[in-house]
């Protein structure tokens, strides 16, 4: 219980991030460079609303991440 409430909380901080600095945004092609330079592959976007959710692979399992517009990576659990 307490993993999720901390998910949610990322979520939400991350949801704020991104309103408050959406003049800066990355580009989807910038998101992709950077989880490729992360190690991820097989990336695809999973449609959330503001926040950029993708699922891809890591070491040889999928993942599912968030990356907020300054590009900060987080992988979900």
């Amino acid at each position: 219980m307490l993993v999720r409430a901390l998910s949610l909380l990322t979520l939400c901080s991350l949801q704020i991030a991104v309103s408050l600095s959406s003049a800066h945004a990355l580009t989807p092609n910038e998101i992709v460079a950077r989880l490729e330079a992360a190690g991820y592959s097989q990336i695809r976007e999973v449609p959330s609303g503001k926040i950029k959710s993708f699922k891809a692979v890591k070491n040889g399992k999928e993942a599912s991440i968030i990356v907020d517009s300054t590009g900060h990576i987080k992988e979900l659990q």
